[in-house]
């Protein structure tokens, strides 16, 4: 917002609560004021202009008036404007949380400048005693089970396939085949054929086409067969319904999936250790860890929806508007990451905002109870602490720390990044106050 360091004397404001959240301030600047900017705009632009008969610097304020009207008026109230605002503001100690909305601006010479100035601005809210704050920690165990279950994915990870060669294909083994398609179409006429080479079919995989897992059953490495299946009329794929299709196979390999044993071999393959019961150990302290931080996530959680309940009112919708946007926000980066295209993924994004409302809402409701309590605190993050995070979030994804910032400061993500950390160390605090049954 633009801010000039002259007053604006004997201005009106009358401040208006349209709700808990909603304010409007209608302002009025004394006709005075106005001819005064008038006057200061006119001449500083009649230094400037050209006019035919008048030289550059001469031409009268009247004729400069009447054909510069519209941009002189804008200029006035570019500058008169947000001084009002801003002088209304602070004398209030208001802080919106956006840029005022300004409505029915009409710069007239002789007449007072009325106007709204609409906004949007969040009120005080008491976090209260800390300590009544109740929270459960919920105990990180690690049930034998659970160890049993890491343990047999590890096996299943480092199963390896081995060639069949003294008997045909079986349920659950993988032949490697070259096969050609033919769609038939309803009244028998072929279409074209399609070639692949080299494909990868597991007998029984849900995927398989139907009738394909009987066909090839029992095929060994260097046989070929050619057959016909049908599609059935409700099947996934719209333009394979009903429709008749020709495959000839040729089975290149035969193998079988070997899972190996729960042994010490098992453990020098996929790990660091060299016996079976060091694996398990150290399988079981992994997800100890896991626990940890998964019952540490839980008590945050818990403690931001405790926050949340401390606010009444309803939270101010350009709050909400901006949480929302961060969620789809890192949404669409975890689709990017996992190799998704969110323009081909299907998502129904107005649906996905929407479904976002609620969580967002209480999510906004926690950070107005952090920022409250940071500043109660007088919680301070130094340019040094930014520094850090700035490294430290450049070592994790393997860029310079320079390029890190530069990004950072091009998307105006800095101060985002300062207040979240601020908020972090709120959350830190509390969690040092509050009530904790389990710890």
């Amino acid at each position: 917002m633009h801010v000039s360091l002259r007053p604006i004397t004997s201005m009106k404001s009358d401040f208006v609560d349209v709700s808990e959240t909603k304010k409007n301030l209608v302002i009025e600047i004394p006709s005075d004021q106005v001819d005064t900017e008038i006057e200061r705009v006119t001449r500083q632009l009649g230094r400037t202009v050209r006019i035919p008969g008048f030289r550059v610097g001469k031409v009268p304020a009247s004729v400069v008036k009447q054909r510069f009207r519209g941009e002189i008026m804008h200029e006035v109230a570019h500058e008169l404007v947000p001084r009002a605002v801003d002088e209304a503001l602070r004398e209030r100690g208001v802080e919106p949380i956006a840029t005022p909305d300004v409505q029915d601006v009409d710069v007239r010479e002789g007449q007072p400048l009325k106007f709204t100035a609409s906004f949007e601005t969040v009120p005080p809210v008491d976090p209260g005693d800390y300590a009544e704050v109740n929270l459960r920690r919920y105990p990180a165990t690690v049930e034998p089970e659970t160890v049993d279950q890491a343990l047999e994915r590890l096996r299943q990870r480092a199963a390896r396939y081995e060639p069949v060669e003294d008997r045909g294909l079986e349920a659950g083994e993988t032949a490697a085949v070259d096969l050609e398609r033919r769609l038939f179409e309803n009244d028998g006429t072929p279409g074209p054929t399609e070639k692949h080479e080299n494909v990868s079919v597991e007998l029984g995989a849900a995927v398989n086409p139907p009738g394909f897992d009987e066909q090839l059953a029992g095929m060994r490495g260097g046989e070929d067969k050619t057959f016909t299946v049908r599609y059935p009329a409700d099947h996934a794929i719209a333009e394979l319904q009903s429709k008749q299709v020709e495959y000839a196979v040729k089975v290149r390999t035969v193998r079988r999936r070997v899972v190996p044993p729960l042994d010490d071999d098992l453990a020098k393959e996929v790990s660091d250790t060299d016996t079976i019961e060091k694996l398990r150990e150290q399988v079981r302290e992994g997800l100890s860890r896991e626990a940890a931080r998964e019952a540490d996530r839980t008590l945050r959680s818990d403690l931001l929806k405790a926050l949340a309940a401390k606010v009444a009112f309803a939270v101010p919708d350009v709050l909400v508007e901006r949480e929302i946007d961060r969620r789809t926000q890192d949404f669409i980066r975890h689709l990017v990451e996992e190799r998704i295209d969110p323009r081909k993924a299907g998502i129904d994004w107005e649906a996905f905002r929407k479904d976002q409302r609620g969580p967002a809402e209480e999510a906004v409701k926690a950070m107005i109870v952090l920022d409250e309590v940071a500043r109660r605190e007088k919680s301070v993050v130094s340019d040094e602490d930014l520094d850090r995070e700035v490294a430290g979030f450049a070592e994790r994804s393997g860029r310079t720390t320079s390029a890190v910032r530069a990004q950072l400061e091009k998307d105006g993500e800095l101060e985002h990044l300062r207040t979240g950390l601020r908020r972090e160390r709120a959350v830190d605090f509390l969690l040092s106050r509050v009530t904790i049954a389990g710890d």
